[in-house]
């Protein structure tokens, strides 16, 4: 079964357009528990534009899901995760200012450095994920790195899909999850997967554990309705 965790980022985006507490970021993430969401992503940055550290702090202990917290490791984001001991942590390489994720880890060229930091939390006990794009080369030394899972970055796959090319993008996908599976470590999925194209793309990538799906859902959700978009997600991956 592929588990929907729903990234609750642009929440907190619409939260401190404003100030104060509407929407209510840990309302919002016990909500999407509430309505089928198999797990809780945030992906806290250092300018805090968004999911703020302390955000982390109060969600934690309330989650019933498994809570998945994502970024570049800094050493803020290390202290942080490791202070809160969630699920799963994602390596990202998103620089610090970058409007979002856009380019997976050179796991070749960072190989000693991403190795540094998975033995910090596994040995807390916390699954390493790492984030990579959907290259077989990447893969396998994502693999040499000692992380659990690689997350595939999707941008090109919804690209392709928008285009009218969803077979020809989704090759390069299918072939880096076959290199995940020989390699033995789990994956994972995100960025910019929606209601249009995450069936075929579930259907399409054998052993696909976890998708994170943040900004498209809550997009939706406007027109739909949290409950409704949520319940929508999971029938995409049959898991409703």
């Amino acid at each position: 079964m592929t588990k929907l965790s729903v990234n609750i980022n642009k929440f907190a985006t619409l939260r401190n357009a404003r100030g104060g507490n509407m929407p209510d970021i840990l309302k919002a993430a016990l909500d999407c528990e509430k309505y089928g969401a198999q797990g809780i992503t945030v992906h806290p940055r250092p300018d805090e534009r968004h999911i703020r550290y302390n955000d982390v702090v109060e969600l934690k202990p309330i989650l019933a899901t498994e809570f998945n917290i994502e970024g570049n490791p800094v050493d803020s984001f290390i202290k942080l995760v490791l202070e809160n001991r969630p699920a799963q942590v994602t390596l990202v390489p998103d620089a610090h200012d970058a409007i979002t994720s856009n380019c997976g880890w050179d796991t070749r060229k960072n190989n000693a450095y991403l190795k540094k930091i998975c033995k910090i939390f596994s040995g807390e006990g916390i699954r390493t994920s790492v984030f990579v794009d959907p290259d077989t080369e990447m893969v396998k030394y994502a693999a040499d790195i000692g992380c659990d899972r690689v997350e595939l970055y999707t941008e090109s796959y919804a690209a392709g899909y928008a285009s009218g090319k969803r077979d020809e993008a989704v090759i390069p996908f299918i072939k880096a999850a076959e290199a995940a599976k020989s390699a033995g470590i789990g994956l994972n999925a995100g960025h910019d997967l929606n209601l249009d194209n995450l069936k075929f793309f579930s259907q399409s990538i054998p052993d696909l554990l976890e998708v994170s799906i943040g900004h498209a859902l809550v997009c939706e959700a406007i027109y739909l309705g949290l409950e409704n978009t949520i319940q929508a997600y999971l029938r995409q991956l049959k898991n409703y």
